[in-house]
């Protein structure tokens, strides 16, 4: 028993020997590879300060320099991905990945191809007269071959650009990689698997791949508008983190459109209004407004931000809060040109919490639309500019899905239009889809005068639309909230190109988001 413990116990201590075995460097790699024993001279000392000249004379033009010189120097300058891929062919797989990038809008000499082909060429000729001609080959192979591969799946994987840079209202979550995966990426095991990770998946990313390499066949350019809108939109996708919950509504701003999925069924498609496009001088004119601080050289801005949220709740009658923006630019004007517009409108006047009894006697003159001291409430009712429903969810620039008094702006082409929130076509049907049941769904068309579904409940509606019409008793309509259903996200997104019922969609670009993706992105197409 004794001795079969003991003869147990070697064998573990052998295995554990292969556990730890170094790797082979680089000359022994070479020189197996080649059978060419000239590689058996390599000098690690002589080498590694060669990669350090050479890693010195390449930062300025690598993509993470950063990440880059923190790898090698913990890796005491080892060529690893030379040493773990070049013999297994895979660095060939990294090239052959790096050419068929085009087919995702990207012109693949931004991943180094000419470099890494030209220098694995001289690498595979095997023509070196002493090792150390072979030393500077080695160093600028391994450290392109490194930023080649850290940009491609950067690129691939989450995006050329950072959309935060370039879009100040996008609040949609996105990811970059950091240092720490990035290493991770250099520190692979298993290259394939890190060029196979880095690829787009979904079916609106692969429909739009495949409309780019036909429009391509059939426009024989690379730089037709809708083959440039192609290759946007595919960055945009890029972007993109999965929703995790079945129930997503997503409002496509180019499109003035809004569509509900449930489990990637579309439940209701309708039309939208969204946010007016800013100034055409927009970045001039608030330069102005920034030095003089007056209203006046304030520029407009109402575009629909882009963002993610979860619906919480619906509002019926809503009450208007004014925004101050509004009140100043035009609440402001109007009042002051007819004094009663205000009563007209059913806008109540508030200064410091406490209601204005009689605002059609308030001296608008007076008073600097700078420091306008009101505050200003449109009640619930049929003039309400936010109709009879409102959704809301959380976001940080206080916008929300409504009705409209106004229902012609959904006639019109352009429909970009509001302040910024977002106006839908048929309220009704929306708000019967957002809430729990169909007795809540009862209740919230009583409150806005239809009669419920279930006839059962009639009496309670003839009750209540009695009461409505008693005019002795002054009733005014009371905003009335309802829970939604749980988890139902809400997207809104901008997107000028994605493929429906395989024919591709194109759409004018409102707010030249195009404009600015395609400045950020060009030298990389």
């Amino acid at each position: 028993m004794k001795k079969t413990l003991i003869f147990l116990l070697l064998c573990l201590l052998l295995s554990a020997c292969d556990w730890f075995k170094a790797k082979p460097e680089i000359g022994v790699v070479l020189a197996k590879h080649f059978k060419n024993k000239l590689y058996k001279k390599f000098d690690t000392a002589a080498f590694h300060l060669v990669f350090e000249n050479k890693l010195q004379e390449l930062t300025a033009g690598l993509s993470n320099p950063k990440v880059t010189r923190a790898h090698y120097t913990k890796n005491e300058f080892k060529p690893t991905l030379i040493t773990n891929f070049y013999p297994t062919g895979e660095l060939d797989s990294l090239k052959n990945y790096i050419e068929r990038s085009k087919a995702d809008g990207f012109n693949p000499q931004i991943f180094r191809l000419s470099e890494l082909t030209e220098l694995l060429n001289r690498l595979n000729a095997n023509r070196f007269k002493s090792i150390d001609e072979v030393y500077p080959l080695i160093a600028e192979l391994e450290l392109k071959t490194a930023d080649a591969l850290l940009r491609y799946h950067t690129f691939m994987k989450y995006g050329s650009i950072n959309p935060r840079k370039y879009f100040n209202r996008y609040y949609i979550a996105f990811k970059r990689p950091n240092s720490l995966q990035m290493d991770s990426i250099l520190n692979t095991s298993d290259l394939l698997s890190v060029l196979k990770n880095a690829q787009q998946t979904t079916i609106n990313y692969l429909e739009l791949k495949n409309a780019l390499a036909q429009y391509r066949e059939r426009l024989k350019t690379d730089n037709h508008p809708s083959i440039v809108a192609i290759k946007l939109n595919m960055e945009r996708m890029r972007w993109q983190l999965p929703i995790t919950v079945d129930e997503v509504v997503k409002v496509n701003i180019p499109d003035f459109s809004l569509t509900w999925f449930s489990e990637g069924d579309t439940l209701v498609h309708m039309n939208v209004c969204v946010g007016a496009k800013r100034e055409e001088t927009y970045t001039e004119k608030m330069k102005i407004f920034l030095k003089s601080g007056k209203l006046d050289d304030k520029p407009k801005n109402h575009e629909t931000p882009q963002l993610v949220s979860v619906f919480n709740a619906i509002q019926v009658n809503p009450i208007w809060n004014i925004p101050v923006s509004i009140a100043q630019s035009e609440i402001y004007y109007q009042a002051i040109r007819d004094p009663y517009y205000l009563s007209n409108n059913n806008i109540k006047v508030y200064i410091k919490g406490k209601l204005v009894k009689d605002p059609d006697t308030i001296s608008w003159g007076r008073y600097s639309r700078e420091k306008l001291p009101f505050q200003f409430k449109q009640g619930a009712g049929e003039g309400n500019a936010l109709g009879k429903f409102k959704f809301i969810f959380d976001n940080s620039s206080s916008i929300y899905l409504h009705d409209t008094n106004n229902k012609n702006g959904f006639k019109l082409k352009n429909r970009a239009i509001s302040h910024g929130c977002i106006r839908i076509e048929d309220p009704l049907q929306f708000a019967q889809l957002m809430v729990k049941d169909k007795y809540q769904y009862d209740n919230l068309r009583m409150e806005v005068d239809l009669p419920p579904i279930d006839t059962t409940r009639n009496t309670k509606y003839r009750k209540l639309m009695a009461k409505k019409s008693d005019t002795l008793r002054r009733f005014q309509l009371k905003p009335a909230w309802f829970a939604t259903r749980k988890n139902v996200a809400v997207v809104i997104g901008y997107y000028t190109a994605w493929v429906e019922n395989g024919v591709v969609q194109l759409r004018p670009d409102v707010y030249n988001y195009d404009g600015i993706l395609w400045e950020a992105m060009k030298r990389y197409m």
